[in-house]
């Protein structure tokens, strides 16, 4: 399991980092379509004794992958059979669209830590719902008693203006959530010009209240709804967010995203300036996404759940926050650097985890 990381250095380090995440996103693909895929679903099925329910869907592990790894739905059949508990898609928007100009993805590897502004590049969200059915589809055939979850993370096209916003997310809301186990609406990537001025409780009210009804009304059904914040946020603005999500009955808070902070890094301080703008992920975010968390479960209180997600690495990083309060945890950069198995050896090491609290 130890021998992906140097795999990772003789292959992949020196590779621009976005064609080697196609690459080795395209193999997990195809491994998912050839009987590899059946003898990996049995290792790394997660111990029935990690089973675990958050508003309302029974998840195998606590923990999932983030958003950000299969953007436009194309492998979450295959990423489920990594061992993940739940695999979240997106970000995805209203409309179609590039993502900002290349280079946008650049490795900090002596921090373990990724700076991106993707910029939401996906196929929209008319396009992306027929992938999502498709792998619900192969999720239930495969796993016929508690199958792998799948969330869909919407945001909002960078063409739309910030006054058309809610008519933007109401189109992926309608298009997605009759597919989505759950929903995120990603208002904290840095990547989209003003995305974040939505996190404002001005804002977010009437944008969340608009979502929710249209998710239900296309579901037919109420469709778990969460909203994903930033670690930039003041403490007053992060328990603002929690009162809100209180006062509409959301399902839950994802904390945190990316941050466009630069600090207590160990790469040299010229190589980061030269990767430009963009939101930083991986181990640099651990105390802060994990304070973000304390603040939010005691703003919370009981009622809410929170999805943890920042500078995970570990099964004691798991437990960190399932122990802090977190229902869910998430994870993606460390997959990164930690290969395939990563999952599955998580999942390995919570099931007998002396620090668990069950």
């Amino acid at each position: 399991m130890r021998i992906y990381p140097a795999f990772f250095r003789v292959v992949f380090s020196g590779m621009d980092p976005e064609r080697a995440h196609r690459i080795g996103f395209r193999l997990i693909r195809w491994t998912g379509r050839t009987p590899v895929g059946g003898v990996l679903r049995r290792i790394t099925a997660p111990p029935a004794e990690l089973q675990t329910t958050a508003f309302g869907v029974t998840f195998p592990s606590p923990f999932g992958l983030a958003a950000g790894f299969d953007k436009e739905g194309h492998g979450a059949a295959a990423l489920a059979d990594l061992g993940f508990g739940h695999v979240e898609i997106g970000t995805i928007t209203g409309q179609a669209q590039p993502g900002n100009p290349k280079p946008r993805l650049f490795r900090l590897v002596e921090d373990r830590a990724v700076i991106n502004r993707m910029g939401f590049n996906n196929d929209g969200a008319a396009a992306v719902a027929p992938r999502i059915a498709a792998a619900r589809r192969t999720l239930e055939r495969r796993y016929p008693s508690v199958r792998p979850v799948i969330g869909v993370n919407i945001g909002k096209t960078k063409t739309v203006d910030l006054r058309d916003a809610v008519a933007d997310y109401r189109i992926s809301a309608t298009a997605l959530a009759p597919l989505a186990d759950y929903l995120v609406v990603n208002v904290s990537s840095p990547n989209t010009p003003g995305l974040r001025l939505l996190q404002s409780v001005r804002s977010l009210r009437p944008l969340l209240k608009a979502v929710r009804k249209a998710a239900d009304e296309s579901a037919d059904r109420h469709v778990p709804l969460l909203v994903k914040i930033a670690p930039d946020l003041s403490n007053e603005d992060i328990e603002e967010v929690a009162a809100l999500a209180l006062e509409l009955k959301l399902d839950g808070i994802i904390a945190t995203n990316t941050t466009v902070t630069r600090e207590g890094l160990t790469t040299d301080p010229e190589t980061v300036m030269a990767c430009g703008v963009g939101g930083l992920s991986g181990a640099p975010l651990k105390a802060r996404s994990l304070e973000v968390l304390t603040r939010l479960r005691q703003a919370a209180g009981p009622e809410l759940a929170l999805i943890s997600v920042g500078g995970v690495e570990t099964a004691d990083d798991v437990v960190d926050r399932l122990n802090a309060g977190a229902n869910l945890v998430q994870g993606y950069t460390a997959f990164l650097y930690e290969g395939p198995f990563w999952a599955s050896s998580i999942n390995r090491a919570l099931r007998n985890h002396p620090r668990l609290q069950r």
